[in-house]
């Protein structure tokens, strides 16, 4: 086969090449670990030949986005698993590519550094429309950055579109969660949905897709509900069902 990034032969790695990609690796560092991360930083600076005034500019805008500034002249191995990731997409970023190959990039990290990580990814993307490739099996990742998922098995594309195609493509039902005002026999609900989960005033039932909305109308109009939420089935589960090969 052929590929072709921003005009060029990637085997090639020509310099002008190399310099518009980056690569972020969540297991794999690039940071010197003995040395304060400024130090990589700077390192880098002259690998990409970045003139000062456009290092600086680039290091202040990075630092401000992900709140490290007060950290730069602390040594990397005296920084917690979130910060040094943040100074690994620093690094990654200083020279300001477009395109960025990101391979689990939250992997270990506590829930809000995850967050922080992925809402500087969105802003990063947005902000100089660089294009990123993201592989990753935190389904939070996916549902936050995605806009196009290919979905790879055993070396072979078994889907390529939009997360919404996959979610409606492959989900077959709904959730519907339930909080009563008044008790209730359980029995009803299966006259609606399959019951999978009743503890008063608290239920959780499923639907097909099609006839979620009728199925809420029922539940408003019939049973004494407090509050009504319908969510997606759990993209795990949608993605375990494409690996499993079954039909749209």
């Amino acid at each position: 086969g052929f590929t072709q990034v921003l005009g060029y032969n990637p085997w090639e790695r020509k310099n002008s090449y190399l310099k518009k990609i980056a690569t972020v690796m969540g297991q794999k560092n690039q940071l010197w670990w003995d040395l304060p991360a400024i130090d990589t930083l700077e390192l880098n600076q002259a690998i990409y030949e970045l003139p000062q005034n456009t290092y600086k500019e680039n290091l202040n805008e990075l630092t401000e986005l992900l709140e490290v500034k007060d950290l730069l002249n602390t040594q990397v191995r005296k920084l917690s698993l979130g910060q040094r990731m943040k100074f690994e997409l620093i690094a990654a970023l200083i020279h300001r590519p477009q395109v960025l190959f990101l391979d689990e990039p939250t992997i270990g990290l506590d829930v809000v550094a995850q967050q922080k990580v992925r809402d500087f990814i969105q802003d990063y993307n947005k902000k100089f429309n660089a294009t990123i490739m993201l592989t990753s099996h935190n389904m939070d990742d996916l549902i936050d950055l995605a806009k196009r998922v290919i979905v790879i098995d055993k070396g072979e594309i078994i889907f390529d579109g939009k997360l919404s195609d996959l979610v409606s493509g492959f989900a077959k039902e709904k959730t519907i969660k339930l909080y009563f005002s008044k008790d209730i026999d359980v029995k009803s609900l299966e006259n609606i949905g399959k019951v999978k989960k009743f503890s008063f005033p608290q239920a959780t039932i499923t639907v097909p897709r099609e006839s979620v909305a009728f199925a809420a109308a029922e539940l408003l109009q019939n049973f004494p509900i407090a509050d009504l939420t319908i969510e997606e089935e759990n993209i795990e589960s949608i993605i375990r069902r494409v690996f499993r090969g079954e039909k749209k």
